[in-house]
């Protein structure tokens, strides 16, 4: 198996958005919002068997201290699971070992990441480079609401239904204008710890800009019996599976539990657009209450250079403690 990059003005966007594995991330707006964000070079390759089709892929080329990554996608852009769209029939372990020499030969890059919502510890185990979990949690929603509602914890129940009978009520939002209501809301999140959000409002304006306009994206936010915006939320949505992006409160207002009314309004939104799944966006014991099950998906990493993977690790614990710092 083989990988040829193609050419972005060639691509077929709306028969590969049509594909029954393909998720939001892998969109061209979506690609837009990485592109602007991350000054990074998009990459649409097509897998082949021989002469036939066998899939996808989509990632991104960027230079991180002078060094060319091409991830899929990489640490700290906000973007979540990405890699390939295959045919039936198609493995993924034999795709993935299509995709390092694509990554070291024909893009010249020194690192690979990737992170694939199929893949498993078994797809994965014995091919070179190193595997490190994504933990996250998944709700189905496929059950009805009452099931659905039944699944979360009895002190998340307790704090939808307190929600309602104060009078809290979650509306849709659309427009860039989202962008600076919810990062005001997120910075009184951070202060709590004496952090700032390690990104800034240009980003949340950027995805805002590329994503709001396909209806791909859900934008909610908590009013206050008197109508003042108390919590936001963001959720990105397509085909499989929605995905928790982001979410704020205004902490004197946490009382009448806006978030947990924001959660609610989302999950039965996404059931009603016949979304199946809720990705949670990663792991936190907060996410535990909303009755979803715990989920490892691998990150597969490898470097051509040696050392340059401890030098990756560093690098991230220096850009997490630089972006949150006060």
């Amino acid at each position: 198996m083989r990988l040829e990059r193609v050419p972005l003005e060639d691509v077929d966007w709306e028969a590969m958005d049509a594909l029954g594995d393909r998720n939001v991330f892998q969109t061209r707006p979506w690609m837009e919002f990485v592109e602007r964000t991350q000054q990074a070079d998009p990459v649409v390759a097509r897998l082949e068997r021989g002469d036939e089709p066998a899939g996808w892929f989509t990632g991104f080329v960027i230079r991180r201290f002078g060094v060319p990554i091409l991830g899929s996608p990489f640490q700290g852009w906000t973007t979540g699971p990405m890699g390939f769209n295959l045919l039936p029939g198609t493995s993924l372990r034999e795709a993935v070992e299509a995709l390092v020499p694509f990554a070291f030969r024909r893009l010249r890059c020194l690192h690979l990441e990737m992170l694939d919502r199929r893949a498993s510890v078994d797809d994965l185990q014995g091919v070179p480079g190193r595997l490190a979990d994504f933990h996250t949690y998944e709700l189905d929603l496929a059950p009805d609401e009452e099931e659905i509602f039944g699944r979360m914890s009895s002190a998340c129940r307790r704090a939808v239904r307190k929600s309602e009978k104060e009078g809290v009520r979650v509306e849709e939002a659309h427009g860039v204008e989202f962008a600076d209501e919810y990062y005001a809301q997120l910075e009184d999140v951070f202060a709590k710890q004496s952090l700032t959000p390690p990104y800034g409002v240009d980003r949340v304006r950027e995805l805002i800009r590329c994503v709001d306009p396909t209806g791909n994206l859900l934008l909610l936010r908590a009013l206050s019996p008197d109508g003042e915006s108390i919590a936001t939320g963001i959720f990105p949505v397509m085909n499989q599976f929605g995905y928790f992006w982001g979410g704020a409160s205004w902490r004197r207002h946490q009382i009448l539990r806006p978030n947990e009314a924001v959660f609610w309004y989302a999950m039965r939104r996404m059931k009603e657009r016949g979304i199946p799944l809720l990705d949670m966006g990663g792991g936190g014991d907060y996410k535990r209450k909303y009755g979803g099950r715990q989920r490892f998906i691998p990150i597969f990493r490898r470097s051509r250079m040696k050392g340059l993977m401890t030098i990756r690790d560093l690098a991230a614990k220096i850009y997490w403690r630089r972006a949150t710092a006060r």
